[in-house]
């Protein structure tokens, strides 16, 4: 069978069992191995996506894989009505990376974020007279649940009536956070770098302002750092870079590597929590806990945040290159291995597609916008090579955007 003819077969039975829920590129992987993925034809291609910031170590990463294999030998899962030595070991190493805090374990970036949300209303009643409303940043993305679809603000619609308690406004506007602030007001609750807005990172000075307004008005600073935590950024956590300390922080995404974990971290001053309040079958199984703490084990051992920094430097060179030799590169965003290619054409989507035939996998996340989000073992070679494949991609979307017209 041809790869095209196990590819159709592959999309026909998925028509049929599977909900219609992604909009799925026509590969299937199979296999991969640091920052390259095979398919079910033997083809190799370079990824820059990482599973949207996940594979940190990249693929079959022998860290994950030692742990998988020793844990899954001793015990899977255990419920939370017991201890767990995994588990505390990795609130442990958390708590090392960002500030003092108390740790909850759940699966997902939207359940991280959904304690968080439960974290401020439950403060909001202790100490800001029933004040319930969170303030959010227009163009932020925080989940796919109730909740924290209202929290985004975006694709509502479908599923109205929204939860109530959330404004938006700017995004990296101090001035309208504070303006938004009332005492109905519990927390502000912000990603330091849009992720799925387009790898936009929020400036220093913004992040101090909004730390310093939140103590200042007495309401909760919550800090999304799902996708740019994990040392994405050249730091353990974005935040980190304005030097500021949130009172709550949530993260998911590259903590496990591949294996589903999710956090939220509350200091002292946010842990509310007590029996009943929350809860979790999953969240933080001696299996995924294991693997967690291998993740972060390695990123130390491997000195993987200087990689992320020096070597997106390098990939971030490349691309504003790509602008020398006549290709829509209007400017990069963000910071170490977190950066979008912002495009002077709408082609993002076709520059993805033309990727895939180059052996590269990209992200869109507008029209404009490409997204690398890559492992942070990405390689300056490896980064030139992706640099390479990608300026071939944006050759034949420009020369099909041209035959179309």
């Amino acid at each position: 069978m041809s790869a095209e003819t196990a590819l159709a077969s592959l999309q026909e039975r998925a028509a049929r069992v599977l909900m219609n829920t992604y909009r799925r590129l026509p590969v299937t992987f199979v296999r991969g191995q640091g920052c390259w993925l095979v398919d079910d034809g033997g083809r190799q291609y370079l990824d820059l996506v990482g599973g949207i910031a996940v594979n940190v170590l990249g693929h079959s990463a022998p860290a994950v894989r030692a742990a998988l294999e020793q844990q899954s030998a001793q015990l899977v899962h255990v419920s939370n009505l017991y201890y767990s030595e995994p588990q505390v070991e990795l609130a442990e190493r958390l708590v090392r990376s960002a500030f003092p805090a108390r740790v909850f374990f759940c699966n997902s970036g939207a359940e991280a974020n959904e304690a968080a949300i439960k974290i401020a209303r439950k403060w909001g009643q202790r100490h800001r007279g029933g004040a319930y409303r969170i303030v959010c940043a227009v163009g932020a993305f925080h989940g796919r649940t109730l909740a924290t679809l209202a929290a985004t603000g975006r694709y509502l619609d479908t599923f109205a009536p929204a939860v109530d308690g959330f404004a938006h406004v700017p995004f990296d506007d101090a001035d309208a956070v504070a303006a938004a602030i009332d005492d109905s007001v519990v927390a502000v609750m912000l990603e330091p770098a849009l992720g799925e807005g387009g790898i936009v990172p929020m400036g220093d000075d913004t992040l101090r302002r909004i730390r310093a307004l939140c103590d200042q008005r007495d309401v909760l600073l919550v800090l999304d750092e799902v996708q740019s935590g994990m040392g994405r950024t050249g730091r353990w956590w974005a935040h980190q870079h304005a030097g500021v300390t949130p009172d709550v922080m949530t993260v998911a995404k590259g903590l496990g590597g591949g294996i589903p974990i999710g956090a939220a971290l509350a200091a002292p001053r946010a842990d509310v929590l007590e029996p009943g309040d929350h809860g979790s079958t999953f969240g933080g199984t001696p299996l995924a806990a294991t693997v967690a703490v291998a993740v972060l084990r390695t990123i130390e051992e491997r000195g993987l945040l200087d990689n992320a920094e020096r070597v997106g430097a390098r990939l971030r060179d490349g691309l504003l290159g790509l602008r020398e030799c006549g290709l829509p590169v209007e400017t990069v965003r963000g910071r170490g291995l977190m950066l979008a290619a912002v495009l002077g054409d709408d082609i993002a989507p076709v520059v993805v597609d033309a990727g895939l035939e180059q052996g590269v996998v990209l992200n869109a996340t507008g029209p404009r916008v490409i997204r690398l989000v890559p492992p942070l073992t990405l390689s300056a070679d490896e980064a030139d090579e992706g640099v390479r494949r990608l300026a071939t991609a944006m050759e034949l979307a420009l020369q099909r955007r041209g035959d179309a017209a």
